[in-house]
């Protein structure tokens, strides 16, 4: 017998289909949506609107586990915890580290992705290492220098083509031939950790650079005559801008700055979440240094920046939501279909249409979760 859920609203790319029922079918995949009561198995969620799974495509870690530990065993507990933070996609993400541990790594999830059960391994974000020391924030500077294609062409072997998205400071020697390369390859190069000026970074969109990661956060500010990497990525066309909404990393005015230059199609919520994500306070590791988590940040203990974030997705939605920034089918669309689109991976992810895997949260008006399906499946809530 097909399954149907009743719901207040039924969140798409587009538009919001209200009092709809979303067919289930049995393979896992959405069916139809339907206006009118239809026969068959209906689980009632009427009071609350259903969106599809979050995407998360900057996420270090959670519940104690992190992707630089190379332990695939700690990527799946990693993956099931997303769940409850209305996660079904993400792109484990890497930090600033040798090329030995990241060849390792990039190896790894190359040979076991797929066989996590929660949240799906969409492909691999490299942050780093080809950044600027200046804006370091917490990446170590040890290991930065300028891209080098052999490297990337050897993560991307290595990984069997997930990794997807690469971040760099465009002010580094051979950018534009690096960021060529990695379009050949399919992979997206973003922009960050960066002192570069206006015209640099967009040197590096002409090249095919798309995406300007935790805006205001590790890059140079908006001066008004030199309108740096804040300026590239509030006013250039055809990039994502992403943003740590967690109350702590941007002001809600100047996250409200961003949406208003990108729209909800171009701004990207995401977590940059670390380790310490869903365990509390107190002590906590991120890549070589030590951090402490205390009222809702992170930090690095021997100078204080913060260090990623303990944010969940679902409470970015929240808070953007709360501030009066969008409409909650807009935050919900910001942490689903912007980031699958900034990524190329909008045909497995971020939006609910026939056919596709029927991974989707089940949400009420102010954006809090009350439950996750995997491919049809209630698995959180």
């Amino acid at each position: 017998m097909e399954q149907y859920i009743h719901a207040k609203s039924v969140i798409l790319s587009d538009s919001e289909v209200e009092n709809a029922y979303l067919e289930l079918t049995e393979a896992g995949t959405f069916g139809q949506i339907l206006t009118e009561k239809p026969e068959g198995d209906i689980i009632d969620y009427s009071d609350y609107h259903l969106a599809p799974g979050l995407v998360d495509t900057h996420i270090h870690g959670y519940a104690s586990h992190d992707v630089m530990d190379n332990d695939f065993e700690g990527i799946k507990v990693i993956s099931e915890g997303l769940l409850s933070c209305g996660v079904t996609s993400w792109l484990p993400t890497t930090l600033t580290d040798s090329t030995e541990n990241l060849d390792a790594v990039c190896k790894t999830i190359g040979t076991y992705a797929g066989q996590e059960t929660g949240a799906k391994i969409q492909g691999i974000f490299l942050e780093g290492p080809f950044f600027t020391e200046k804006y370091k924030g917490a990446q170590n500077p040890k290991y930065m220098s300028d891209p080098s294609i052999e490297k990337l062409d050897k993560w991307h072997q290595l990984s069997k083509g997930l990794v997807n998205k690469i971040a760099i400071a465009p002010e580094r020697e051979g950018v534009t031939e690096f960021i060529e390369f990695a379009n050949s390859k399919a992979i997206h190069t973003a922009l960050a950790h960066s002192d570069a000026t206006y015209a640099q970074a967009e040197a590096a969109v002409k090249a095919g650079a798309n995406i300007f990661v935790h805006v205001y956060n590790g890059m140079s500010g908006l001066h008004h005559r030199e309108p740096g990497m804040v300026g590239a990525a509030l006013n250039l066309k055809n990039v994502y801008a992403e943003m740590i909404c967690d109350g702590h990393h941007v002001h809600p005015a100047a996250a409200e700055v961003v949406i208003k230059a990108r729209g909800a199609e171009e701004t990207v919520l995401i977590t940059d979440c670390m380790r310490a994500g869903g365990m509390g306070e107190g002590d906590s590791r991120l890549g070589e240094f030590e951090v402490v988590v205390k009222d809702g940040t992170a930090r690095l203990k021997h100078n204080g920046s913060l260090a990623g974030s303990i944010l969940e997705l679902i409470q970015a939605v929240q808070h953007v939501v709360e501030w009066g920034l969008v409409s909650l089918p807009d935050a919900l669309r910001m942490a689903s279909l912007a980031p699958a689109r900034s990524v190329n991976i909008d045909h497995v992810c971020g939006q609910i249409a026939e056919g596709r895997a029927a991974d989707f949260i089940v949400v009420d008006d102010a954006g809090r979760l009350q439950a996750t399906y995997l491919d049809g499946v209630k698995r959180f809530g």
